[in-house]
């Protein structure tokens, strides 16, 4: 079976996303098209390469990958397919791929040039379906990624915060807000390791938000609670409610995990 994924902040109210389908199945009538989200914050980078990135992996090897958030469209921005060890990736050269590019081993990366396999005429405001969905269907039906355009060296690379560890602390920064209210932040749960066997609790600046527990339910209903997620990051969370509007806390905003306090 043939295996696309689409991510995208087209919403549901409009046609966009079904036409992209049509145009899928149109060319790889076996394709399994799945929506991982549509939801994407409107011209959101960031927040569709963390969607991207959090998903991408629990897919089967050869998944054609296909995210379309696309403020630049009809631009000069790039428009590219990547072929890593286990998948392919489609989608502007944004970096819209980059988060989840990161994990992976890159064998081939392609500017998306030959007009071959673009739907006709192209529209200056809706490639997801004149260029991306093609692309995606073509590369579903093993059509190799050489054929496409042109190697590309490199393609655009949205910063990903690094982490700061010292003194019984990590440093890190809300990366993501999901649709509960949880403040995903980039501390991953190795680097939680350095910090003792021990729950500890988060701060932002010298404010204490929370403990760190094993899950949600460790507080009572409404209190604040920070846990590794399903996403392998911290998150801070209310039982039953929104850290977001708790805390008031934005994407980039600064948290730290300290280390249980040692008693005498």
């Amino acid at each position: 079976m043939n295996l696309i994924t689409l991510t995208t902040d087209f919403g549901a109210k409009d046609w966009f996303v079904g036409v992209m389908k049509g145009v899928i199945l149109g060319i790889a009538p076996r394709a399994a098209v799945v929506d991982i989200t549509h939801e994407i914050p409107s011209g959101d980078i960031r927040a569709g390469a963390f969607a991207l990135m959090a998903s991408y992996r629990f897919f089967p090897k050869r998944t054609v990958h296909l995210a379309v958030v696309d403020p630049g469209v009809g631009s000069n921005r790039r428009a590219i397919a990547v072929q890593t060890a286990d998948y392919f990736f489609v989608g502007p050269d944004n970096g819209v791929l980059s988060f989840a590019l990161r994990h992976e081993k890159i064998k081939s990366v392609r500017r998306l040039a030959n007009e071959t396999f673009f739907l006709k005429p192209v529209s200056r405001t809706f490639h997801g379906r004149d260029i991306f969905a093609p692309t995606a269907a073509h590369l579903s039906r093993g059509i190799s990624i050489q054929k496409f355009g042109p190697a590309w060296k490199d393609f655009v690379k949205l910063d990903w915060p690094r982490l700061q560890v010292r003194n019984g602390a990590i440093a890190g920064e809300v990366v993501h807000i999901d649709r509960f209210g949880n403040l995903i932040t980039n501390i991953d749960a190795g680097s939680l390791q350095s910090l003792g066997e021990k729950p500890g609790d988060v701060f932002a600046g010298r404010n204490r938000l929370c403990p760190l527990a094993p899950f949600y339910g460790a507080v009572p209903a409404g209190r604040p609670v920070a846990v590794i997620g399903s996403t392998g990051f911290l998150e801070i969370a209310v039982n039953g409610g929104s850290a977001a509007e708790k805390f008031g806390l934005r994407i980039g905003d600064a948290v730290n995990a300290h280390a249980a306090v040692k008693s005498r």
